[in-house]
């Protein structure tokens, strides 16, 4: 079931055009990575799905709702962590949280209240002023208002910025629950670790939609399969051999190393470990060339111009 929806989505500002024709869906229990340079248009994006601003053409649905209409009953389906969230400095954590909790007349709000406090680590500073938080416990305490009234989906735009090492880790852990719970997930990210991580799909952009897909098929689709074999030396006699194989490829010979295209690298693999002792090379490693999710980004915006 989808439950986020976007057909042709875009939005302009005068003669500048922040998102362009977006199509894509999200389903229950996904976790979408939203992944783009700066002024690529993903808080656009996000703004648009979360019913803050309107398309100037195309459309949205969102758990249901049309992101374009009576967004009441659109803000009650969805939580939104924005990047640079903003308090009422002057009140305590637990009242900036019933505060906001205080729109959503379907729950209990001292439970729910204390509930994310203790599960974002703030409760035994519940009465301190927000003014005299740090930026990562501010992070925290937006996650909490997020999620304090139970949304399907969530929209997160750099759910980890400020935080330290362990609470991004104890952040990543509760998106990966609140995902295997049913939850909804499209998260704006410039940490690409994260986003491999925590995501289903990865979704790229740049004003337009670049590219959508796993972050494996991603990998398939620009770089070709390539076996690295590690040797303690490297006769010329093997590089050969190697080349005239006839499921061979391309062979790229290295310092101690030959990286090696194959028809099949399943089934060709252990031939080319024989052909290559027998040409008297002796094998120390074998394995197959990894493409970081960094180096599939950069591909897709580079291909796409400045």
């Amino acid at each position: 079931m989808a439950m986020i929806e976007a057909y042709g989505l875009t939005r302009k500002f005068g003669q500048i055009t922040a998102v362009e024709d977006l199509s894509l869906e999200v389903g229950e229990g996904e976790v979408l990575g939203f992944l783009g340079p700066n002024g690529a248009g993903k808080t656009t994006t996000i703004r648009l799905l979360a019913g803050i601003i309107s398309p100037t053409s195309g459309y949205a649905v969102v758990a249901g709702w049309r992101t374009d209409g009576i967004v009441e009953q659109l803000h009650e389906a969805i939580g939104l962590l924005t990047e640079t969230p903003g308090f009422y400095d002057h009140l305590s954590a637990r009242r900036n949280l019933e505060f906001y909790a205080g729109f959503y007349p379907s729950i209990t709000i001292t439970s729910q209240v204390e509930k994310y406090l203790k599960m974002m680590g703030l409760w035994e500073r519940r009465d301190t002023k927000v003014g005299t938080f740090s930026k990562g416990m501010k992070q925290r305490l937006a996650l909490a208002r997020a999620l304090v009234h139970e949304p399907k989906v969530l929209f997160l735009d750099e759910p980890t910025a400020g935080l330290d090492p362990e609470a991004a880790r104890e952040v990543r852990e509760m998106v990966k629950g609140l995902s295997r719970e049913g939850r909804t997930i499209f998260l704006s990210t410039h940490n690409l670790a994260e986003a491999e991580f925590l995501c289903h799909r990865i979704a790229v952009v740049k004003t337009r939609l670049l590219a959508l897909d796993t972050a494996e098929n991603l990998r398939q689709r620009l770089f070709r399969r390539q076996i690295v074999v590690q040797l303690e030396s490297l006769p010329g006699t093997v590089i050969e051999k190697v080349a005239r194989l006839p499921f061979v490829r391309r062979v790229e010979p290295g310092e101690q190393r030959l990286l090696v295209e194959l028809d099949d690298p399943e089934k060709n693999r252990p031939e080319l470990v024989q052909r290559i002792v027998e040409a008297g090379g002796r094998v120390m490693a074998i394995s197959e060339e990894k493409h970081s999710l960094e180096e599939v980004y950069l591909s897709l915006v580079r291909e796409n111009g400045p």
